[in-house]
């Protein structure tokens, strides 16, 4: 595990006021603040997001299958937590690629038989799919894809429309997706961002995108209300601290079912 090189994991923890990060992490971070002052809250708005995703899924619609891509580190709330608020046997997939991500997930994560943490590379899904593990663990009953700050770190080449409709394919009828992903509607953020990111990161990054691009993961399928939004308009709820306006960027989000 190199700390001396940023790390795209740490550094959310970092912005979400988290402690498992080193100092090239807050350095990376604070570039990109003096690029865009307001990434802070744009990170929580879009975790905030992804709760109340889940918390509607699982209430609402009685999700009791999760798969949680690029989970990350482990957060306040985690969305097997979340979940079995509403369905007490929830049971979650978490999935990174980092090795930090993974190892302290697996010793926060992993409380019981009904959650998982997954080292696999997010653009190989038929090997996710196919680990014994998960092939336990999931039954074949209606399971939401969370992918929640996550395709931005594709990219283009790296194909995440495509991607994110295999991923569907593979799911068992009636379930779901939830997306959220970091766009700007100015050119120069786009371009300045994703280009630090790509360096930061060794061209390990992808890039910001635009809502247009954002609608595309979910075409063929049914959103929920209120459609494609900013993530502090999706569902709004006094559960969590008030989401913050932000200018240079934000998230773009939605839930559907497939």
């Amino acid at each position: 595990m190199d700390t001396t090189t940023p790390s795209v994991a740490r550094m959310h923890d970092y912005l979400l006021g988290g402690s498992e990060h080193y100092r090239a992490d807050r350095e990376a971070v604070a570039r990109l603040l003096a690029l865009a002052p307001s990434s802070g809250a744009v990170i929580r708005n879009c975790r905030a997001f992804l709760e109340r995703a889940v918390r509607v899924l699982a209430r609402d619609h009685g999700v009791a299958q999760y798969i949680d891509f690029g989970v990350g580190l482990p957060a306040r709330e985690n969305v097997h937590q979340i979940a079995r608020e509403h369905v007490p046997g929830a049971r979650v997939v978490y999935v990174d690629v980092d090795p930090m991500a993974v190892a302290h997930g697996r010793l926060v994560l992993e409380e019981d038989a009904g959650t998982l943490v997954v080292r696999a590379d997010i653009t190989r899904p038929e090997r996710l799919f196919a680990d014994p593990g998960v092939r336990r663990l999931l039954a074949a009953e209606p399971t939401a894809a969370l992918f929640g700050s996550v395709l931005h770190c594709l990219t283009d080449a790296q194909a995440p429309t495509e991607l994110v409709a295999d991923i569907r394919a593979r799911l068992p009828p009636d379930s779901f997706v939830a997306i959220s992903h970091l766009v700007s509607d100015d050119p120069m953020v786009r371009r300045r961002v994703t280009a630090l990111m790509a360096e930061l990161t060794g061209d390990r990054w992808g890039r910001v995108r635009q809502r247009a691009d954002v609608a595309r993961y979910f075409a063929g399928t049914r959103l929920l209300e209120p459609g494609l939004t900013d993530v502090r308009h999706w569902r709004p709820d006094d559960r969590l601290q008030p989401p913050q306006r932000t200018h240079e960027w934000t998230g773009w989000c939605g839930v559907a079912a497939i």
